[in-house]
């Protein structure tokens, strides 16, 4: 099997061959390595949380909900079913509550398992680097109180986990992405090699996030298809999107020459490569993607995360 990159593919080899070559580090994701990022998400520097709604959000937003955000005097207007009693009775006057909107996190993590994705030049895999990252953004989502999903794209199909609180959640969306990522590795393997248009992810996505939640997606954006930045713009009306690009720096940094590749129909040609250095951030569709290299240490890859997924701030 050989790797591929964006179009083509260096010619090398990869561990993808038989057998126990699937569980080698930084070719498999492990459950365990998954769940001990947690530590590794809670120690990185996190922007304080100035609210106890999830997501850390700053402001109060009136509303119809169960909370009482505020208590004062009755004016000509106000809806006397919000009338309080207890209130009313100490003073003597007539006192209404009034209440805020409960706002509740929802974030689905989309991760990107196409062929095109399972290469890489250091550490691991572009698809391993890609589960870590949603992985360190998912506990962070849960420990903030939120709730967080899984969607995955792969030459095998979809793997769904809908959006859930708490640790129980979280643990549901890695035992997600650990079946999905062996599925593709096994069809990997077994020559399935062609890559799906990563825009049929957001036609689920519609579909499984509420108006108001926000989508993360992990990818290195080979393929995306033709409607994707259309369909992108079109989620972001009514949803946060964000984009995590998973990139392979080194191969930036080989020496500049020109290398062989073989392009997704079976074609070979060379082309030139290296000599270059990665930009600190790349525009995918209009938007800045936040860049991580495969080859980076988790710690450090959970330090730029931070760095670019503040705590969203209500105006």
């Amino acid at each position: 099997m050989r790797a591929r990159c964006g179009g083509g593919c260096v010619e090398r080899h990869a561990a993808l061959v038989s057998g126990g070559a699937l569980e080698a580090p930084g070719v498999c994701l492990s459950s365990e390595g998954l769940i001990a990022l947690r530590a590794v998400a809670l120690g990185a520097q996190m922007p304080p949380v100035l609210a106890a709604l999830p997501g850390g959000f700053a402001t109060r937003r009136k509303g119809h909900g169960l909370e009482v955000a505020d208590m004062r005097e009755y004016v000509a207007g106000d809806d006397i079913r919000h009338l309080d009693r207890g209130t009313t009775a100490r003073t003597g006057r007539l006192h209404v509550r009034q209440f805020q909107e409960e706002r509740d996190r929802v974030t689905l993590l989309i991760a990107d398992f196409r062929p095109c994705m399972f290469w890489g030049m250091r550490r691991a895999f572009r698809s391993v680097a890609v589960a870590e990252a949603l992985a360190l953004i998912g506990w962070n989502v849960v420990e903030s109180g939120g709730r967080v999903g899984l969607l995955t794209v792969s030459a095998g199909g979809p793997v769904i986990v809908p959006p859930r609180g708490r640790t129980r959640g979280m643990l549901d969306v890695i035992g997600g992405m650990v079946q999905a990522h062996r599925a593709g590795l096994r069809a990997m393997a077994a020559g399935q090699d062609v890559d799906p248009a990563l825009e049929s992810a957001l036609l689920r996505a519609d579909r499984l996030v509420p108006a108001g939640g926000e989508f993360i997606i992990g990818s290195g954006f080979d393929a995306p298809g033709p409607g994707f930045a259309d369909r992108l713009d079109a989620l972001a009306r009514r949803r946060v999107p964000r984009l995590v690009m998973i990139t392979d720096a080194q191969m930036l940094r080989m020496p500049s020459g020109r290398y062989p590749i073989r392009l997704a129909d079976g074609r070979r040609m060379r082309v030139s490569l290296g000599g270059k250095t990665p930009p600190p951030e790349t525009r995918i569709a209009g938007r800045v993607a936040l860049l991580l290299d495969a080859g980076e240490e988790v710690e450090h890859m959970a330090r730029r995360i931070v760095a670019g997924f503040p705590a969203e701030r209500a105006a």
